[in-house]
């Protein structure tokens, strides 16, 4: 069944998402009545409350008929681990198990955590919800934003950027109809932009006032227990002079992490460095320029390559397979004396054709992953510069060229203020006009940065003229 949007003249811009002080009951029979009108496309409006009702009409612009909107599964299990890792949330998230899901945790209740883009990121909570929940897909690395499943708690908040209660029929998706969500957003202490969601889903409890009462309070933990954590990390290591005072987000700290932890990860960092650094179980090992570019086309090729192909990707001039073999057997005693005294296998280099003995996270990767997914603040965050600068591989070539070409072009389409000016913080975007220019654009008219943004362009005109 396909539903065309109502075109009818109604005031959408109504109170607040939480729910009024009328039954709960009337609410889900006007929204199953409303449901029943959409097959006529008329007289369902306005037996939605405001918000819930203006929700609707937006999830109909992505999707005519509410048997359709499902969530998608977007992160597999060791894609959502590295993005938890590195998402600003993962460091309140003992706040919020101690405040939320400790207590509520045989109460017949979820509590999730989602990103900015309502990608959920942690579910946890009575064992026996969470299966059921399993089966509309409510789980860690599924996407609930309003563009995907429609109307909300997590999706709705985000949308609004304001606390929602949905309940029961009140959701788009008739998928959801037995469930009812509470939810409110996250927001940055520095900036005021919206970092996630807390949402609390069940039954009918999920919707009373008291659950909305402690939502807020663990979101206000939370938010100053990210404050606590910056503050303690600029005083141990202060910013420095040359982007004080610039309107630059704040330093990388304690509450935003770069990277993933590395005690279990092999990884290679390759960003803004004049070699690659290599981190094992062993330890950390500065490579030699040419190790660290044949380790990074072994990291980026896991299927394995000859030793021509190795050559072709890693030596300017294409190289000799007698040359790679010789380089590859020191990588190999190199990789050997890393691994000497762990209990893990080395990430030796293997011959015929060459591999390595596992997969190794490189950082210039995960920026692109993350850009892919829309995670704007946490591609900037691990972004430290161009991939090895210096480097004449011509696989290393063509990983600068995209990461920084992927990174460019998400910053001028889809960033929003905070995240523009990050970026024109780097020294690759330091007289890029067209970039100063869309911050200029983006900025609110009476936003104190403007004037840095201004006197930044009328430079770069003096520079070109």
């Amino acid at each position: 069944m396909r539903i065309a949007a109502q075109n009818q003249s109604v005031a959408l811009n109504g109170p607040s998402g939480v729910l009024p002080r009328i039954p709960a009951e009337a609410l889900r029979r006007n929204a199953v009545r409303a449901h029943e009108a959409l097959s006529s496309g008329s007289g369902w409006l306005e037996r939605l409350r405001p918000s819930v009702r203006e929700s609707w009409v937006r999830s109909l612009q992505h999707h005519p008929d509410p048997d359709v909107p499902r969530p998608e599964l977007v992160f597999d299990d060791d894609a959502l681990a590295r993005y938890r890792a590195a998402h600003p949330l993962s460091a309140v998230m003992p706040v919020i198990r101690r405040l939320l899901v400790e207590p509520g945790e045989d109460s017949g209740l979820l509590v999730a955590v989602g990103d900015e883009l309502g990608r959920l990121l942690w579910v946890d909570g009575d064992a026996v919800l969470r299966r059921r929940a399993e089966d509309m897909l409510f789980v860690p690395g599924a996407d609930w934003s309003e563009r995907t499943v429609g109307t909300s708690a997590p999706g709705t908040a985000l949308a609004t950027g304001s606390d929602v209660q949905i309940a029961g029929p009140e959701h788009f998706s008739r998928l959801v109809h037995s469930w009812s969500c509470t939810a409110v957003p996250v927001h940055d202490p520095d900036t005021g932009s919206v970092l996630g969601v807390v949402d609390v889903t069940g039954g009918p409890e999920a919707v009373a006032p008291h659950t909305l009462a402690l939502i807020r309070a663990a979101v206000a933990a939370a938010e100053a227990g990210l404050q606590v954590q910056r503050l303690q990390a600029d005083r141990d290591a202060p910013q420095q002079g040359s982007l004080a005072g610039f309107g630059a987000p704040p330093r990388r700290s304690a509450g935003r992490p770069a990277s993933p932890p590395a005690s279990d990860t092999e990884r290679l960092e390759l960003l803004g460095r004049e070699r690659a650094v290599l981190h094992t179980r062993g330890g950390s090992v500065e490579l030699s320029s040419r190790h660290g570019e044949l380790l990074a086309v072994l990291a980026l090729h896991p299927g394995g390559l000859t030793a021509e192909e190795l050559a072709a990707l890693a030596y300017p001039d294409g190289g000799q397979a007698g040359t790679v073999r010789a380089e590859m057997l020191r990588l190999r005693n190199l990789m050997e004396t890393v691994a000497a005294g762990t209990p893990a296998e080395p990430l030796v280099p293997r011959s015929r054709p060459y591999r390595l003995a596992r997969p190794l996270v490189v950082d210039a990767a995960q920026v692109l992953r993350f850009l892919e997914q829309g995670a704007h603040r946490l591609a900037l965050g691990m972004y430290r510069g161009q991939v090895l600068p210096r480097s004449e591989a011509p696989a290393l070539i063509r990983l600068r060229g995209d990461v920084s070409a992927v990174l460019r072009q998400a910053m001028l389409s889809d960033a929003g203020p905070d995240a523009l000016l990050q970026y024109l913080h780097l020294p690759e975007a330091e007289h890029d006009a067209e970039a100063w220019q869309r911050a200029l654009r983006v900025l609110p008219p009476r936003s104190p940065r403007r004037a840095a943004v201004a006197a930044a362009l009328e430079r770069i005109e003096r520079d070109l003229a």
